[in-house]
C-alpha cells in the first residue's frame, strides 16, 4: 500500500508525544527502572495476538497500546539504571533511527544510499584519527560489539592463513585472550573454525588483567602445543570490571613476535575523548585491530559499532565474495566487502548527529562525568560498613559485594521492587553485585540510595 502521508504524520506525533514524556519521567526517576511481567501477561496487556490477527491500529489505538509498551520496558534514562553497558541514548541518535527507518538506505553498496555511506566515511575518518592510525587505517561500522569482533578476527585470520577462505582453517591456528575477554571472542573462534579449544587462556592478575611479563610464558605454551598464535585480544577495558589491560605493553610483545594485537574497546574505546582519561588507552595505536561501539559511551541507539584497522588492505582482506548482481565494475565506494552484513542500517548517521549536536568535547565530558560517577560509588561505598570493593574503577563501572550472604538475592530483590537495575559479575570466582553508570540523570542521591537501599536502611 502506499504511505498515507497524513496518518503516519498523526502518528509521528503521536510518538513524539509519548517519547518525550517517557524520557522526562524517566529522567526524573518517577516510575520503576525496570519492568519484568511474565511474556504471556504482557502480550495480553499489549493486545499483541488481536493487533496480529486483526490489524486496523490508528494513530488513537496506536497511541494506548504505546503508552503500555513503554511503561512495560527498562528505562535506560532512569536515575536508577545501573545495569548493563547500553546507552541511555541521546535524541539526536533517535532522530537518525526515524529518519532511517522512512528513508531505509541500505548504505553497503554506495548507491543504495550515497549520503548516508559518505557520512559513514567521515565518521569512520573521525574515528580512525582518534584511535591514532590516521590515514593509512580502514574502518566500517557493524550492527554491535559481537559482529565487529567477528569482522576483525576475519581480518586476522586473513593475514595468518591467506587460503583460509577457499581451502578452509588450518588446524594449527590459536587465539590468545584473558578469562575477562568477552564471550563473543570464543564465539568468533567457533564460528571462523578454530573452535573452542583453539581459544588458549592468558595469565593475568587476580582481577582478569593480562600480565604483560608472563606473555612470553604464554606464547612458549602455545608453540609447544603445535599451534601458531592467530591473534593476542586485550581489553579495553573488561565487560566484566570495567579495567583496561596495559595496551603499550602487550603491543610491543606482539610487535616484537609478530603477533597479530587486536584490542577489544567496545565499552573503553570512548575514553579517547577524555583529556583525563585517554591515558587509560596508550599504546592503542599499536593495535592491528580494535572495535568500539557507538551504542555504549558514545550515546547512540543500539546497535553501531568500528571495526578499525591499522592497514586499510587487512580489512579489505577479511572477505572474498561473488555475486553478478552486487559486485561488479569499481566498487571503490561501497562497503558491502568488509562487513558480514549486505543490508546495513544507516549506522554513521547516528553517530554523526551526536557528535553534530554535542561535539567531540561534549562527548568526551559526558565519558569523563560518568567515570567520575562510578568513582564516586567507590567512595561513598567504602565509607559504609558492610561494603567491599575489590579494586578501585577505572571506568564508569564497579563491582563491590555487601555483606557474606547471597549477592543476587540482593539484586533480585532491588530489581523486584522496580528499584534499582543492577548486574553481577564474578570476579576470582566470587560473585559480586556490578553497577554501570549510564545514564547522565545517576547523580550522588542516586548513589547513597542504592547504598541505602543494598543495605536495607
Amino acid at each position: 500500500m502506499i504511505w498515507n502521508v497524513e496518518e503516519f504524520t498523526r502518528a509521528a506525533g503521536v510518538t513524539v508525544e509519548r517519547l518525550a514524556a517517557y524520557v522526562e519521567e524517566s529522567q526524573r526517576g518517577l516510575p520503576p527502572v525496570v519492568a519484568r511481567r511474565p511474556p504471556r501477561e504482557l502480550a495480553e496487556r499489549l493486545g499483541l495476538a488481536r493487533w496480529i490477527r486483526e490489524g486496523g491500529m490508528t494513530p488513537e489505538g496506536y497511541a494506548g497500546f504505546l503508552a503500555v509498551y513503554l511503561a512495560e520496558g527498562t528505562r535506560l534514562h532512569h536515575p536508577a539504571s545501573l545495569g548493563h553497558q547500553v546507552a541511555s541514548p541521546d535524541f539526536p541518535a533517535a532522530l537518525a533511527d526515524f529518519v532511517h527507518g522512512a528513508a531505509n538506505n541500505p548504505m553497503a553498496i554506495y548507491e543504495m544510499g550515497a549520503s548516508a555511506a559518505t557520512v559513514e566515511f567521515e565518521v569512520l575518518r573521525w574515528m580512525l584519527d582518534k584511535a591514532g592510525y590516521g590515514e593509512t587505517g580502514g574502518g566500517v561500522l557493524t550492527h554491535g560489539g559481537s559482529l565487529a569482533n567477528l569482522t576483525a578476527l576475519l581480518a586476522a585470520r586473513a593475514a595468518a592463513a591467506p587460503r583460509a577462505w577457499t581451502d578452509g582453517v588450518p588446524a594449527d591456528l590459536a587465539l590468545l585472550a584473558p578469562e575477562s575477554a568477552h564471550y563473543s571472542l570464543t564465539r568468533a573462534a567457533a564460528i571462523l573454525g578454530l573452535g573452542e579449544r583453539a581459544v588458549m587462556p592468558l595469565d593475568t592478575d587476580p582481577l582478569g588483567r593480562i600480565d604483560v611479563a608472563r606473555l612470553p610464558a604464554a606464547l612458549e605454551r602455545v608453540r609447544r602445543a603445535g599451534r601458531r598464535p592467530m591473534a593476542l585480544v586485550a581489553n579495553a577495558c573488561s565487560t566484566g570490571t570495567g579495567l583496561y589491560d596495559d595496551l603499550r605493553g602487550i603491543g610491543a610483545f606482539c610487535a616484537a613476535h609478530g603477533v597479530w594485537f587486536h584490542v577489544d574497546g567496545a565499552h573503553g574505546a570512548s575514553a579517547l575523548l577524555s583529556a583525563g582519561h585517554r591515558r587509560l588507552l596508550d599504546g592503542i595505536e599499536l593495535a592491528d585491530s580494535m572495535i568500539w561501539d557507538a551504542h555504549k559511551m558514545l550515546r547512540t541507539s543500539s546497535l553501531a559499532a568500528a571495526v578499525l584497522t591499522r592497514r586499510e588492505g587487512d580489512l579489505d582482506a577479511a572477505f572474498r565474495q561473488r555475486a553478478s548482481y552486487l559486485f561488479y565494475g569499481d566498487q571503490g565506494f561501497d562497503l558491502i566487502g568488509r562487513t558480514v552484513e549486505c543490508s546495513k542500517a544507516e549506522l554513521g548517521l547516528k553517530v554523526f548527529l551526536n557528535l553534530a549536536w554535542r561535539g567531540e568535547r561534549g562527548l568526551g565530558d559526558y565519558v569523563a562525568r560518568q567515570y567520575a560517577a562510578a568513582h564516586r560509588l567507590w567512595e561513598l561505598g567504602r565509607e559504609r560498613p558492610g561494603f567491599t570493593f575489590p579494586y578501585e574503577p577505572e571506568s564508569n563501572i564497579v563491582c563491590f559485594r555487601y555483606g557474606a550472604g547471597d549477592q543476587a538475592e540482593i539484586r533480585e530483590r532491588l530489581m523486584d521492587e522496580g528499584a534499582f537495575h543492577l548486574t553481577s559479575a564474578e570476579i576470582g570466582g566470587v560473585r559480586h553485585l556490578r553497577a554501570t553508570v549510564m545514564a547522565p540523570a545517576t547523580d550522588d542521591k542516586t548513589l547513597e540510595a542504592l547504598l541505602d537501599r543494598i543495605a536495607g536502611a
